[in-house]
């Protein structure tokens, strides 16, 4: 279906009991002005998991995301995303990889001129020479994927509630058959039944699709309920990464009101921790 053939993954595996890595970031800084948001930063992420990412606010949660895609430029550092060094990957190399992610941006950033099939057409338009008669029956699946119904491929942005709009940009994200994706605050403005449904939702397209996840997130529930790993970054690095269970036991300030405190408790975290 694709005009270029992506670079075989690369596996990261020591003894033969190490995980898959799909992102490798070493030493990542991004800044703006004087003041580097990105200070240093290492993460891995795993073939397969669903990764959250937190921290306090200005932290830079969205900021490495759009670092790792290259919408902000790096000050520093290295991002390799299966294997291969983006920085010094040639076009068409680069091309390869970013075929093999789909990104899901705040409030959706779907274009407001446009159906919600044609926005979710507008990747295969960009990146492949489909018909457009596949290409609408391609948009077609990812909806109902989505758990969208058939005639919303026909409304425009304006005329969805803002679940439905994380649905659509989801189904956009979705439309070249990704191995990664990338969501930023996937349930921000949505009410906790409509946040509930979008944690199963992407919990369901994981295991379905094999997807590896990158979620940028402030929502507790969804870190309990959707991620396999918690990244918490704190003063321009990874302060801690792991499971919940390591989460709650760490005794950094932050982390210990953001896990432990009276929110936390009642969403029922925390309560294991000594």
């Amino acid at each position: 279906m694709a005009d270029v053939t992506p670079p075989a993954a690369t596996t990261d595996r020591g003894a033969g009991d190490e995980p898959e890595l799909v992102i490798k970031v070493r030493d990542l800084v991004v800044g703006f002005g004087e003041r580097n948001v990105i200070d240093g930063m290492d993460m891995d992420v795993r073939k397969g998991e669903i990764l959250g990412v937190v921290g306090p606010s200005g932290t830079g949660k969205s900021v490495s995301l759009r670092a790792i895609i290259g919408l902000t430029p790096k000050r520093a550092g290295t991002v390799e995303v299966f294997g291969v060094d983006l920085d010094a990957a040639s076009a068409a190399d680069r091309l390869a990889v970013e075929r093999r992610w789909g990104v899901l941006f705040q409030q959706g950033a779907l274009f407001s001129s446009l159906t919600v099939r044609q926005n979710i057409e507008m990747p295969l338009r960009e990146h492949t020479n489909l018909s457009p008669k596949l290409r609408e029956e391609i948009a077609r699946v990812k909806i109902d994927l989505v758990g969208l119904k058939p005639e919303a491929g026909d409304r425009f942005p304006s005329e969805l509630s803002g679940g439905m709009i994380k649905r659509a940009a989801l189904a956009r994200a979705l439309a070249l058959d990704p191995d990664i994706v990338f969501l930023d605050e996937p349930t921000a403005g949505l009410d906790p039944i409509g946040a509930n449904a979008f944690d199963r939702l992407i919990m369901t397209l994981k295991d379905a699709l094999g997807l590896t996840v990158y979620l940028v997130t402030h929502d507790l529930d969804t870190l309990t309920t959707a991620c396999d790993r918690i990244a918490a970054l704190k003063g321009g690095k990874v302060l801690a990464i792991g499971p919940m269970s390591e989460m709650v036991k760490n005794d950094d300030p932050w982390m210990k009101e953001y896990f432990r405190g009276e929110r936390a408790r009642a969403a029922g975290i925390g309560a294991t921790a000594a």
